[in-house]
This record gives structure tokens, sequence and C-alpha cells, in this order.
């Protein structure tokens, strides 16, 4: 998962793209990096790091310019280097820099088309690298001096032709202005908006809405799936659909996990999307629990703490906060390789003895995904004194990974893979386990949004809505994304290249 960012004001963006990306820090945590135009010359700062580590005075300095892009990362698969930082930029034509969020599932095969038919060399493992070069590719094919936004128009209809799988895209054209476009699914969030001055309009996208709010522009809306926005060096906006909206399924998982509660995403506010989930949980434990020995229900934070509080309500026991959090360690959901995973998980929390002591505990949490850090919480739990440990899942058992951007664990390391509810809470140390429904879930969302039919919800189900995800490239991601692998890429030895000549070798999706 990442965070993207494109302005195009009438004043200097630095300051406004480094506002942003701190809003979007929750999105990736690897690196970041800033790309900004000014009187025919391109800056760019990027590197690995938090925002607030990444960019100094020096370089905010240098990042001149009233039109600008940023990014912020976390790896799925690629290696976490320097030179996977995003924005990426391609000198012909014209000069350009991308950033991207999701993942293409057919990579493999437009870097090869790159190199044999264009002989366009792809030089990290990022696939944002080729998705750029193909744009690129597209843009150069129309043999002009000169574009304008029917010429984008036209390019970007035929990137939505070459690729397959999610992606949220923000490009910037140097000495042209800034393009945006969300893949045929709208798997992906993104979002623009408008600010008016006294000089004329301004615009920006991003992932999420509460950067458009934070910065102090009017949310306008989603950009639709399939469809491409163009906002000129001048401020100027056009619009258009390039590629038919197959169907419009916007992954679930952003409400559950990723996005931040103050945002609204393709018109559901996620806080909302929270509060129906806890409900939703409440109604099951009171049907399925029935005369239910629950003392207090204790959130894992932060993400629970909104379908927790709302669980707590509608089942009438009293809510607690048990768990302190040090806000200095980084997200252990996207921490590379198991062993640094579970040492961060005690220093990340610690347990307040005063709400455990004696009773019996539900601690809800967002999801299960590996179980590692459930069962470690577990354990804390009665370490504090918990008489009995009941652990709630506000979404489903996680039973498959996710290819669209997600670092979702391969299967093997998926706690509920293959496994019941019994099974799981025995192996995560609960005294009960209860996991969310999958209709409930998705009804949670979709009431701020009936429009929308259905969601991306591959990790729950299996099935994959781009229709290209095959038993081979499965494995080709297993192999990439797994604790082993990750480990590889941070010893940066021979393993590493094996690794990936291996994926390279096997079968296309």
């Amino acid at each position: 998962m990442c965070g993207i960012i494109g302005i195009v004001a009438r004043s200097a963006v630095n300051q406004m793209l480094y506002d942003g990306l701190t809003v979007l820090q929750h999105r990736g945590q690897d690196a970041a990096g800033i790309a900004t135009y000014d009187d025919g010359r391109l800056n760019l700062r990027k590197s690995n790091g938090l925002v607030r580590d990444v960019f100094h005075t020096r370089h905010m300095l240098n990042l001149r310019g009233r039109m600008g892009i940023g990014h912020v990362r976390y790896p799925t698969a690629g290696v976490s280097s320097n030179a996977e930082a995003q924005p990426f930029y391609v000198n012909s034509p014209y000069g350009i820099t991308l950033a991207h969020n999701g993942n293409l599932t057919n990579s493999e095969r437009l870097k090869q088309e790159l190199f044999e038919d264009e002989l366009r060399h792809i030089n990290t493992e990022s696939d944002s690298e080729v998705l750029l070069n193909v744009f690129a590719r597209e843009l150069q094919r129309l043999g002009k001096l000169r574009i304008d936004a029917e010429d984008i128009f036209a390019a970007v209809a035929r990137v939505h032709e070459r690729c397959r799988g999610a992606y949220a895209v923000v490009a910037m054209i140097t000495g042209v202005g800034i393009v945006a476009f969300r893949d045929p699914y709208g798997i992906r969030p993104i979002v623009f908006g408008r600010r008016e001055t006294a000089d004329g309009d301004e615009y920006m996208v991003a992932s999420e809405s509460v950067a458009v709010d934070a910065l102090g522009f009017e949310l306008m809306r989603d950009i639709a799936p399939g469809e491409v926005i163009f906002i000129s060096k001048h401020g100027e906006l056009s619009t258009r659909e390039c590629a038919p909206v197959r169907r419009h399924a916007p992954c679930i998982f952003e409400h559950v996990y990723f996005a931040r509660p103050d945002s609204i995403i393709d018109g559901i506010s996620v806080h909302k999307a929270r509060m129906r989930m806890g409900e939703a949980l409440a109604e099951k434990i009171a049907r399925e629990w029935h005369g239910h020995d629950i003392d207090v229900v204790i959130p894992i934070p932060d993400t629970a703490r909104t379908a927790a509080l709302e669980l707590a309500h509608t089942l009438d026991v009293k809510y607690r906060e048990g768990f302190i959090k040090n806000r200095y360690i980084p997200r252990t959901f996207i921490m590379p390789g198991q062993a640094l995973r579970r040492k961060s998980v005690r220093q990340k929390l610690n347990a307040i003895e005063l709400e455990f002591e004696g009773k019996n505990v539900l601690l809800v949490d967002d999801s299960i995904v590996r179980g590692t850090t459930s069962g470690q919480i577990i354990e804390m739990a009665r370490e504090a004194g918990a008489r009995k440990v009941y652990f709630a899942s506000a979404a489903p058992p996680v039973r498959y990974p996710n290819v669209y951007g997600i670092d979702m664990p391969t299967s093997d390391e998926l706690i509920a893979h293959n496994r019941d509810e019994a099974e799981i809470a025995r192996l995560i140390g609960a005294d009960g386990l209860i996991f969310q429904d999958l209709d409930a879930l998705a009804d949670a969302a979709r009431h701020g949004n009936p429009a929308i039919e259905e969601f991306e919800e591959s990790c729950f189900t299996g099935k994959y809505v781009t229709g290209d995800v095959s038993a081979g490239y499965l494995d080709r991601v297993s192999r990439l994304r797994n604790d082993e692998a990750k480990a590889a890429r941070e010893d940066g030895g021979d393993s590493l290249r094996d690794l990936f000549a291996a994926n390279s070798a096997s079968g296309d999706a």
C-alpha cells in the first residue's frame, strides 16, 4: 500500500506536498519522495525513511515550483532501497515523473515487451517503473512536439488496454501538467479537490480525502474507475473516462484497516463503515454467544477502536482502553520478516493491568492476518490478570494473499488458511474467537454508498476481480513475499538474485 499526491497551485507547492504526505504517512513508512517542476527544470528528492526524515530544509529549498507530485511507500515484493523510492522519472518523451499505488498483475510480461519491442530498460523491481514506461511509450507513439489533454487521454486509454491489476496513478509531465488516473475496476482509491484563490483555481489529487481536507481544498469527488483527469500547468482541469467500467469493485480492506477513519472513499465514510462493522459483530455475538460472560470490551489500538466502541455499546458491555501504544514503533503489519515483527509487539503495546485483572475480556481487532501479533496480545492480557480472553475480528478470516497492492503474506503464512475458527482460537490462545461475516462486512461499507454493487474481497474469498490471477502467478507472488524472501532482500545476498531469476522463469499471469 502506498500514498500519492499531486498539486497544481498558484504558489510554491513544496510545503503543501510535504504536509500532504505526512497526512498519508500511514499508507507507507518505507520511503518518501517529492518531484516539482519549475521554469523548465525538474526537481526531485526521494529516499528511504519517514517523510520527516527524508526532507530537510536544504531539500525543501531545492523543491521549487508551483506544480509537483509526491509518494509514500512500503514494499509488497520489491527491494527496500533508495532506488525503489518514488516518484520514478524517465526523460523521454518530455520528462515524466510518476507515483503509483497498487500492483500490476502482468508486470513481467510488460517488462519483456518494453525491452524486446520498445528497447526500454527497467532498472528496478518495481511495477511502478514498468507502468511509467508504458505511459511514456504511449505518449511517444503520438510523435508530437507539444501535447494537450486529448493526447494524454489517448495515451492513458492505451495504458488501460495494456496494464492489468490495480493502480491509482499521479504523473507529472514536465512543462505540461499533472495527470491522474485509476484502474477500470477502481480497486485503489484516489480523489481530487479544488481550492479557489484570488489568482485562480488550484487543484490537487490524493489517495485519501483526508489529505485534501488537511490542505484546505474542497473535495470534489473520487476519480471514477477508468477515468483520467488532467490539470495543465496553468490550472485548467479536463476529465474523461478512457476505459469501459468493467466492474466497480473498490478494495474493502481500505475500510477494514488501511484508510484513516476521517477519510471518505468512494462516497463511504470510513469512520461510519467501521461503526457499522462493530454493530454487525455485536449482533453476531448476541446470536452465537447467547448468555455470554464478557465483562469488558478492549480494543487493540488504533484501527479497531471505532468498531470496538460500537460493539460494546450494542452489547451494553463496558468499553475500556486497556493497551497503551508507543507511537514511535512502526506498524507491525508492514514490517519485513517475522522475527522483527515479533520483537516489535511488546515494544509497541503495554497493558494496563487494572483493566484486565479478574475480568473476562473481549479483545477486538480489525483483522487477524498471521496471528502472531494476536497471540502475543492475548498472552499480554493473561499476564495482566485476565480470567478469560475472548477475541473478535471486525473482518472475516483472511485466507488468501492480496495481489492488488497490499502486503498480505503468502497463503501458508496466513493463520486462517485451511483452518476453522476452533483451530485458529487454539493457535492464538483465545478462550473464544469470532469473525465478522463477509456479507455483514460488505453491507457495513455499502450502506454508505448503495451504488457500489461489489467490493474487491479476494483476501477473504480467493476470487480476484481482474480475472487474470493464475496459480502460477500466485506461486510467483508467494516466493517474492514470504518471510524468507524478505530476509534475503534485507541481506542483499545472492539468494535474492536467485529468487528473482526463479520468479522471472515461472509461469505467466
